[in-house]
């Protein structure tokens, strides 16, 4: 062991027994000046001659061929210098690591910051990791500290990060010396100093920015001092960095510590001392370690001796569910054969039914192709039947209209004067007459068809001429002479009923003037909009259609005069309906106001609303979302204004349309309103 942590020669050190008479002749004051010159000395000594044997062992291998320029020679001479200053500082490390276990031993109990060779230890840690350094420039001027390597270890090795923000949190630390310093101190209370520094080592490349390649720490020697490092884990280090100047300490070798009675005869009892409790506290250490071995394989025998209970346990359960899930299996077997059979058995059966189905079912459905042959027929029948009786509801309805129409009129003439009287009686005379001319034309058949023709030239030059709302005037007029007809019937009888109804009827009739002022209005507004559509048809070629109309009609005017005949043998039954009838009418006329107040307002809406055109609108009116591609533009068929999809989303049928059109939200609630009220 001495061997390895010698420096210099033995024969160069001095004995004690020299050094105790030096000691005599000096002074007290310089008692202890002597000894450090002398070791000064011998180590300068030591230095020049280790560099001469270096110089001629280097020449010897190779190293120095020939001495070809200055410059050569101070590479080689700096080479040399550098491998000295990294052996000396190796040998330092070794002495002090060798004083600072010893002397721990020695005291026994845990190093404060004050022992002087853990402060020395510190010192020579310190030169080493100086020792080629790069220069760094920054903005302040030349850098050169050895904490910027240790800050390394943080990220390679993720334990010390600990220490690092504990360095950084002490306020009390300014440089990058002093920072160093702390983390030195930390690494060693931890006992992990040695494993830190051999992680920077496995990482050379990252340590080449902050050292030279001839650094100790780039060398094998940076490996040596690590080994050397891991027997200071046998001591225990409490030091306390609050307080300390670490910053303005100043790093200097006292070498008088290593020169202490170190070379007494007593030295090598006290190294075998030192050895003795070097392993004592060795062996105590793998016993402690062997112990917590020990008792976490009784922990997993313990643990194991559970499992293995359990898992005994498990496997009976096992064995025991396994033996039931079998005889389950067995038990199932049966049942399922039993099941086959039974539904081998089913399934003939269901065969032997399905064939009867089959048959019955072939012979069903013969039977019903035939029903709904048959049921098809009836159904086309009736559909015809039900056509007809919609074109007969139609003209009903018409003539219902119509009739409604001549009340009016009438009510209208009765209420002016009794000079409307006279009119009538006179238009029922000549009611009269044409209906003698009638009966004379039905027994001249020949004669009325040629006058027909005639009137058919004529109402087709009438029709270019007048306008479509002539045609139905005609027709009017057409329903109003069957209407005249029996109007004179009513008359006569209604006679003797009107002298005690005319004083209500005079009541009523002043109510019915002031309508049929609106009425009259109405009319205009009316004939003007039947011109508009007159135009329309004319460009729509719908002249034709009509003229194929009043061919049919006049064919019923001639099942019509054929009629008449049986129909005056049934006037005298009439006479006695028409009482009923004059009833019914006064119901008819309530209704009739109701739909002229209807009429009153969709003229009303279609004097106020406009068609407005596409490139008029950019929004819904009613949402006010803009129009876009997806969002497109839908025309309102009854105001006439633009909405979006789902602002128009209602059909109803208006009455200038004949199928369902699209209607805006507020007139489809508006129109249904008027429906429910017309309805009830």
């Amino acid at each position: 062991i001495q061997e390895d942590f010698e420096i210099i020669d033995k024969k160069q050190i001095p004995n004690t027994t020299e050094l105790k008479n030096e000691e005599k002749e000096k002074t007290e004051e310089a008692r202890w000046s002597a000894p450090i010159l002398s070791l000064a000395k011998k180590a300068s000594e030591n230095l020049a001659l280790s560099y001469g044997n270096a110089l001629k062992s280097a020449s010897l291998v190779g190293f120095i061929s020939k001495p070809v320029s200055n410059d050569s020679t101070a590479k080689t001479s700096a080479r040399y210098h550098a491998m000295e200053e990294r052996a000396n500082l190796m040998n330092m490390m070794k002495l002090s690591i060798k004083i600072l276990i010893q002397a721990a031993l020695s005291l026994g109990r845990t190093l404060d910051s004050d022992f002087p060779p853990l402060q020395q230890f510190f010192v020579v840690l310190e030169h080493c990791l100086k020792h080629g350094l790069k220069v760094k420039k920054t903005f302040i001027g030349q850098n050169k500290s050895f904490f910027g390597p240790l800050e390394l270890v943080e990220k390679l090795c993720p334990e010390a990060s600990d220490i690092a923000t504990s360095v950084k949190n002490l306020p009390e630390l300014k440089t990058a010396v002093g920072r160093g310093r702390a983390w030195l101190y930390l690494a060693l209370m931890q006992k992990k100093l040695a494993d830190y520094l051999k992680v920077l080592l496995d990482h050379k490349h990252l340590l080449s920015e902050f050292y030279e390649p001839d650094a100790l720490m780039m060398e094998e020697e940076g490996a040596v001092i690590v080994g050397l490092l891991v027997g200071l884990n046998v001591i225990d280090a409490n030091l306390c960095l609050k307080g300390e100047d670490l910053d303005s300490q100043v790093g200097v070798i006292d070498f008088s510590l290593y020169l202490k009675e170190t070379q007494d005869s007593d030295g090598k009892q006290d190294g075998g001392i030192t050895a003795v409790l070097d392993q004592k506290h060795y062996v105590e250490e793998l016993n402690r370690h062997l112990s917590c071995t020990v008792a976490d394989l009784q922990n997993k025998i313990d643990c194991l001796e559970k499992t293995n209970s359990k898992l005994q346990e498990e496997l009976a359960a096992a064995t025991d569910r396994i033996g039931s899930l079998q005889e389950e299996q067995q038990q199932l077997k049966q049942q399922n054969e039993l099941i086959r059979e039974r539904s081998e058995k089913s399934v003939e059966v269901t065969k032997e039914d399905t064939k009867v189905e089959l048959d019955t079912y072939k012979q069903s459905r013969q039977g019903l192709d035939e029903m709904y042959s048959d049921v098809w027929k009836q159904l086309k029948e009736e559909k015809k039947i039900r056509l007809e009786l919609e074109k007969e509801l139609e003209l009903q309805i018409g003539m219902k209209t119509e009739m409604e129409i001549a009340m009016k009129l009438l009510e209208k003439d009765t209420h002016e004067k009794q000079d409307t009287l006279v009119a009538l009686r006179q238009q029922l005379e000549e009611v009269k007459a044409i209906n003698l001319q009638m009966f004379h034309k039905s027994q001249n058949a020949e004669c009325s068809l040629q006058q027909k023709t005639e009137a058919i030239s004529s109402f087709e030059g009438k029709t270019n001429e007048m306008m479509s709302s002539m045609k139905q005037m005609e027709e009017r007029l057409q329903h109003a002479e069957k209407a005249r007809q029996a109007a004179e019937e009513r008359c006569n009888k209604m006679k003797q009923e009107l002298a005690g109804r005319l004083d209500t009827c005079q009541q009523q009739m002043s109510q019915l003037d002031s309508k049929c002022s609106t009425l009259e209005k109405e009319l205009k507004s009316e004939k003007e909009q039947r011109q508009t559509l007159q135009r329309e048809l004319h460009q729509e070629k719908d002249a034709t259609t009509l003229l194929k109309t009043e061919l049919q009609q006049m064919e019923g005017l001639k099942k019509e005069l054929r009629k008449l005949q049986d129909e005056k043998q049934q006037l005298e039954k009439v006479c006695e309906e028409q009482e009923q009838a004059l009833q019914e009418m006064g119901l008819h006329l309530s209704q009739s106001k109701l739909k002229m107040e209807d009429i009153k307002e969709v003229n009303k809406a279609l004097k106020g609303h406009t068609w407005l055109k596409d490139d008029e609108a950019t929004h819904c009116k009613q949402c006010e979302k803009e129009f876009s591609i997806s969002r497109r533009k839908h025309h309102c068929r009854n105001c006439g204004d633009i909405f979006c999809n789902t602002c128009s989303s209602n059909e109803l049928a208006l009455p200038s349309y004949p199928k369902p059109v699209r209607v805006c939200d507020t007139c489809h609630t508006l129109l249904l309103q008027r429906c429910s009220s017309n309805s009830s």
